[in-house]
């Protein structure tokens, strides 16, 4: 008897219909349940954040069907496609991007062998065609059921993390918990991103910590988005919901280049690149010790006053973020009046300093604005390492080869005169406002040091030292005397900062500084 065959459409048709189905199995990998209690919280699920993330339309999704490995631990029952995340790629503003996105409905977002093998496909394509790689953490941790396999699949993350720190940018999205071993890979990347209220960051849970230590802490004192933007510094960004959060990872990365190769995105101004604001020659108090506002100045000299700040919360005594001059991404840090006289301490020298290391790593021209009392003085401090990471600073301004602009607004003493990308460690263009002071210490300490005898025998010593000061100021401390030295290429009116600093920028632009051949240098970390 003859045997029947299919007819090829109608097998294209089975075949298709198939797929269907498992491409809606793959989409509704987690169950009812854990999806409905995901969005009765607030949050969208990983593949709505990933295509929320990009543009419209962009995201191509990858191994949308892998599984994980058959086990003995009782997850033979349920192995669904894709696992526990989803990952590909898309663009942001047009420009290339890959992405992963833990998926905490199905198993918690537990990382498993082939869960660790999608994320490093991805990494691996993103370092190969030089784009920046986005990670969104949504995860309970390793699988325990897979034991030391799951270990080794966050090690090889955590590898490639390291090989591409300073070759593509890289940002992770904390946007539900992410615990124990986890924790670094978000903190090897560029910047970290969380949320107020559902983000979690820590090595071991309160329970474990009121085990080992006695402490009741709860999990939003012990790692939650407000503790590490404002006490640890290991969140750069914090957002009130998702969606913003999203939101300012694309903000962010309009700023960056795709790689370490690639320059920084041109965008052409709508702020007139010649503008003055004579608001700046007011700006200042007459007061020495008056505090003001340096974001002020900052917002006054930039494009269209847009200044992305960096780790706002944390170590509030110095400012670092991201704006455009000129219509060029520059990355800006500034000493804050308002916030210890903006004086450097551990925590923000430490600050600025990786700030300073990611813009020379990403060929993002630094500007710097310069009103620094010194560095803090106290045993904290101390003890704490002040040397050691104040040292870091210096380091970072020293190593870095992209152009350095320097603006003093008012003050710079002591080593943090050095510090502060001064011509001495190789800034490219300083100039000074016609008030500023540079020393090795304030007038007023510096006085009582030099006539301590005299000042003991005057009979009037509040005048007598009142005249000295202001006779040591004129002499020693003005910006007059390190520009007769060549410490400063200008002394510039206020409201002529924002010209003189794109000209700056524009002439710099074809910079080439190498620093000499080693296999790395030895940061004091």
């Amino acid at each position: 008897m003859a045997r029947t065959e299919k007819r090829p459409e109608e097998s294209t048709a089975s075949k298709l219909e198939q797929l269907r189905k498992l491409r809606d199995e793959a989409l509704h990998a987690g169950s009812s349940t854990a999806v409905e209690r995901h969005h009765a919280a607030g949050k969208l699920l990983a593949r709505e954040r990933a295509e929320r993330l990009l543009d419209p339309g962009s995201f191509v999704e990858l191994d949308r069907y892998v599984r994980h490995r058959e086990s003995n631990f009782g997850m033979l029952e349920r192995r669904p496609y894709g696992d526990a995340v989803v990952t590909g790629y898309g663009t942001v503003f047009g420009r290339k991007v890959f992405v992963f996105s833990q998926d905490f409905t199905v198993f918690g977002g537990s990382l498993s062998e082939v869960f660790a093998e999608k994320i490093c496909k991805v990494m691996d394509l993103a370092a190969k065609f030089g784009c920046p790689v986005i990670g969104i953490n949504d995860s309970g941790g390793a699988r325990i059921q897979e034991g030391v396999v799951s270990l080794a699949g966050y090690a090889e993350i955590f590898w490639r993390n390291v090989q591409s720190s300073g070759v593509i940018p890289q940002l992770s999205l904390v946007l539900g918990p992410c615990a124990g071993g986890a924790v670094y890979s978000p903190a090897i990347t560029d910047f970290v991103f969380m949320v107020e209220g559902s983000s979690y960051m820590f090595i071991t849970g309160p329970d474990v910590v009121k085990t080992v230590t006695g402490e009741e802490v709860t999990f939003e004192e012990l790692g939650g988005a407000a503790t590490h933007a404002a006490k640890s510094g290991v969140a750069h960004f914090i957002s009130p919901d998702e969606e913003a959060c999203l939101d300012d990872a694309r903000y962010l990365l309009s700023f960056l280049p795709q790689n370490n190769v690639d320059p920084p995105p041109y965008t052409e101004p709508s702020d007139p690149r010649d503008r003055q604001d004579p608001e700046l020659d007011t700006l200042i108090p007459d007061e020495p010790t008056k505090p003001y506002d340096i974001k002020a100045v900052i917002r006054r000299v930039v494009d269209d006053g847009e200044f992305l700040e960096v780790h706002e919360r944390f170590a509030t005594n110095i400012v670092c973020g991201f704006a455009r001059l000129g219509g060029h991404p520059v990355g800006v840090v500034g000493n804050q009046p308002q916030s210890l006289a903006g004086v450097l301490d551990i925590d923000s020298s430490v600050k600025a300093a990786r700030f300073v290391r990611f813009c020379d790593a990403f060929n993002i021209p630094l500007v710097t604005f310069v009103d620094v009392p010194g560095f803090l003085p106290g045993t904290a401090q101390e003890h704490g390492g002040i040397i050691r990471n104040g040292a870091k600073l210096l380091y970072a301004y020293a190593e870095a080869t992209v152009p350095k602009l320097t603006v003093i607004t008012r003050k710079a003493y002591g080593g943090a005169y050095d510090v502060m990308s001064s011509k001495h460690i190789r800034g490219d263009y300083n100039v000074a406002w016609p008030g500023a002071e540079i020393a090795v210490m304030g007038p007023e300490g510096a006085v009582n040091i030099l006539y301590k005898d005299e000042l003991a025998a005057a009979k009037d010593p509040d005048k007598q030292r009142a005249a000295l000061t202001q006779e040591y100021a004129a002499k020693y401390a003005n910006a007059y005397v390190a520009a007769a030295r060549g410490y400063l290429d200008d002394i510039i009116e206020p409201h002529e900062t924002r010209p003189r600093l794109v000209a700056a920028l524009r002439a710099l632009a074809g910079k080439r500084d190498t620093n000499p051949k080693k296999k790395h240098g030895n940061i004091p970390l």
